[in-house]
């Protein structure tokens, strides 16, 4: 495995996913000095708490220090720096960098200005790699497996870039199923459906949640997300569309486990927090063992 940058997770193989996989299992809990001495810069043109957090956590846990720009305004980006530019300035001062941006595609802009390892931490709608493997890796520590696994991905689906990552990965695997369920105007985009045709692997549409909860294994639960309407009004319409409480949640298997990359607003009520299917805040601790186990293994590549 010779990777030194992760724009996408189109570009993921089933082995490095399985490495990495085994690396966060292998670091689950065991901090190291692998990076003592080298610098990482989280550059966050976005709002995040769970994603900039854990890869700061990871850095420090991995021996790396750490510097960060959290806020848009704090930079010179405020005063229309190019992104070439910043991300040729911080390479002077880093190595290895870490960058959640608004724009779709800004992550494969981004490469075009540094060889150093880089780590897409999401950009816009389009696509977050490192959530993905964070995903992958919870369901099969929660489930045992990914092969013959139910997979239903819940609100929305055509922003949700977390959604289009974790679609990506599990082509790599042999689910049994993937559900999509959503209001029509938050469905999956096609070129997800096309490839899922392409690949051979058996998924749905629909609208319908309570009528497919006795089929599912794994929830995959997301927000539907105000930053990405052009309107008020248009988001009020379909905020709410799907809760889960407990009553929905025991339509389902004993078995089932429930996953949000999170924030949450009101799609799942603080009463499922209490019960055995709710795997949110396991699913966010999993994020610093795998974001640790990607910052060493990018680095070690590049630097060694």
């Amino acid at each position: 495995m010779d990777r030194t940058q992760l724009t996408t997770s189109a570009d993921l193989t089933r082995e490095e996913v399985d490495f990495f996989m085994e690396e966060a299992e292998t670091l689950r809990g065991n901090n190291t000095d692998d990076l003592k001495g080298r610098v990482v810069a989280t550059l966050f043109l976005e709002p995040s708490t769970r994603t900039r957090l854990s890869f700061e956590a990871a850095a420090h846990r991995v021996g790396a220090s750490v510097i960060t720009i959290a806020d848009p305004k704090t930079s010179s980006v405020s005063k229309g720096e190019t992104l070439a530019d910043t991300i040729r300035v911080i390479e002077k001062y880093a190595d290895i960098i870490v960058m959640r941006h608004p724009t779709a595609g800004s992550a494969a802009e981004a490469v075009e200005y540094t060889k150093k390892p880089f780590l897409n931490a999401g950009d816009g709608p389009n696509q977050h790699p490192t959530q993905s493997l964070l995903d992958i890796y919870t369901i099969k520590r929660e489930c045992g497996g990914i092969d013959g696994k139910t997979i239903a991905f819940i609100g929305d689906l055509k922003y949700g870039r977390t959604v289009h990552s974790l679609t990506y990965i599990l082509t790599l695997y042999s689910p049994d199923k993937i559900i999509f369920i959503s209001p029509d105007e938050l469905k999956v985009p096609e070129k997800y459906t096309q490839m899922l045709r392409e690949k051979g692997i058996n998924f749905e549409e629909t609208s319908d949640l309570n009528a497919k909860m006795p089929e599912i294994d794994v929830i995959y639960m997301t927000r539907i997300q105000r930053e990405r309407f052009e309107s008020d009004a248009e988001y009020n319409k379909l905020k709410g569309s799907y809760i889960l409480t407990p009553e929905v949640v025991k339509l389902g298997r004993e078995s089932l486990r429930i996953l949000h990359p999170l924030p949450r607003v009101d799609e799942i009520t603080p009463a499922v927090d209490e019960m055995p299917q709710s795997a949110c805040f396991r699913q966010a601790e999993n994020g610093v063992y795998m974001r640790m186990a990607l910052l060493k293994n990018l680095a070690k590549n590049f630097y060694s």
